[in-house]
C-alpha cells in the first residue's frame, strides 16, 4: 500500500507491507520507500484564504514522482490525505483536481478531528517500555498542531487540532532575520494561548509522557543530539529534556535564516520556519507541565497506512 500526507509543509511518501492479520498487534510495518518533499503548500494561506497556482504546481511535481514510485513498486492500494492547508483555502477544489489527474485518487481532506487520531495511531504502535501512558501526543505541522491523549490499549481518548504551526505563526509573526523580540513575544502569546484552548479541551496535563511528531520536533530533537547529519533512527524514541529544547529554542530563534540553513542536521525548506515550530513545542511542554519529550519518526503518515489494515477500525 502507499500513504501519502500532504499537509500545510511538505508531502509525504510511505510506501509499505501492511503485516499478517495474523502476526498481531505489535507487528510492524514492513517500509519499502519514505519520501518526503517540502512544497509549501499553505504559502500565504492564512493571509490570502487561497492556495498559491505556484504551490500548487510544486506539490504536483512531487506527485508526479511519487506515482512513479508507485507503480515502480506495485502498490495494491493507495490514500492520501490532506491536512490544514487545503482545509482553509477557498480553491480547495483546484488542489483536488489537480491531485486526481497526477495522481489517480482524489485526496480526501481530512478533519482536523482525524488527522489527529491518525497522528496517534502511527505515534503510539512500537513505543519503547518507558514511555509510560497515558500519552499526550504533539503533531507540530505547517499550519496546525493537533493534540491527543490517549493510550495504546484504550485508543484515543480526546483529541482537538488548533491553528498553530511553524509555516503560519513564521507568517503571522517572524518577520525579522533574525525576528525581534517582540516579534518572538507576539508568536508566544498567540501560541500559548491556543495551547491553554487545546488543553482545557483535553487532559494533556494529566499525560505521563509527552510524545512529538513531525519535522519541526525532530530537527530540534537532532540540535539537541548534536548529530552531524540527520539520523533518523537516532532520533526515533530519543528523550530530550524541556531545558534542552528551550535552549535549541532560543538558539534558533536568534539565528538568521543562513546560519540556521548551515545547521548540519536542517533541511533547506525548514531553515526560515524552524524557529516558530521549536518555539511551538517548548509553549506545549511549559503548558502542560511536560519535563521531556519523546520524539517519534512514526506518525500520520503511519496512521494512514495503518487505516489500511483489514484489522485496524
Amino acid at each position: 500500500m502507499a500513504a501519502i500526507d500532504c499537509g500545510t509543509n511538505s508531502i509525504r511518501l510511505l510506501v509499505a507491507d501492511l503485516p499478517d492479520p495474523s502476526a498481531g498487534p505489535q507487528a510492524p510495518l514492513v517500509d519499502l520507500a519514505r519520501r518526503m518533499e517540502i512544497v509549501r503548500l499553505g504559502q500565504g494561506v492564512d493571509r490570502t484564504g487561497r492556495l498559491a497556482p505556484e504551490a500548487i504546481e510544486r506539490t504536483r511535481v512531487a506527485l508526479v514522482g511519487y506515482a512513479a514510485e508507485i507503480e515502480k513498486l506495485g502498490v495494491d492500494r493507495v490514500r492520501m490525505c490532506a491536512t490544514s492547508a487545503s482545509r482553509d483555502a477557498s480553491n480547495a477544489a483546484d488542489f483536488r483536481a489537480m491531485v486526481t489527474q497526477t495522481l489517480g485518487v482524489a485526496p480526501e481532506v481530512v478533519s482536523g478531528d482525524e488527522e489527529a487520531r491518525l497522528s496517534f495511531t502511527g505515534a503510539v504502535r512500537g513505543l519503547p517500555a518507558d514511555a509510560e501512558p497515558p500519552y499526550l501526543v504533539v503533531d507540530i505541522g505547517g499550519g496546525s498542531t493537533e493534540f491527543v491523549v490517549g493510550t495504546r490499549d484504550g485508543g484515543v481518548e480526546a483529541a482537538i487540532s488548533v491553528d498553530i504551526g511553524c509555516v503560519r505563526m513564521t507568517e503571522r509573526h517572524l518577520h525579522g532575520d533574525p525576528p525581534t523580540g517582540d516579534e518572538v513575544a507576539a508568536a508566544q502569546a498567540d501560541i500559548a494561548a491556543a495551547v491553554d484552548r487545546a488543553l482545557a479541551a483535553v487532559p494533556g496535563r494529566e499525560a505521563a509522557t509527552l510524545v512529538g511528531l513531525a519535522g519541526s520536533v525532530t530537527t530540534v530533537v537532532a540540535i539537541a543530539q548534536d548529530l552531524q547529519e540527520y539520523d533518523p533512527e537516532r532520533i526515533h524514541h530519543a528523550r530530550v529534556p524541556y531545558e534542552r529544547v528551550a535552549g535549541v529554542t532560543a538558539d534558533l530563534l536568534a539565528k538568521t535564516a543562513a546560519q540556521r540553513l548551515a545547521i548540519p542536521v536542517m533541511h533547506p525548506g525548514r531553515a526560515d520556519v524552524i524557529g516558530a515550530g521549536a518555539l511551538v513545542l517548548r509553549v506545549i511542554m511549559e503548558r502542560a507541565g511536560m519535563s521531556s519529550v519523546v520524539a517519534s519518526e512514526h506518525d500520520i503518515l503511519d496512521g494512514i497506512a495503518w487505516s489500511l489494515h483489514p484489522t485496524t477500525t
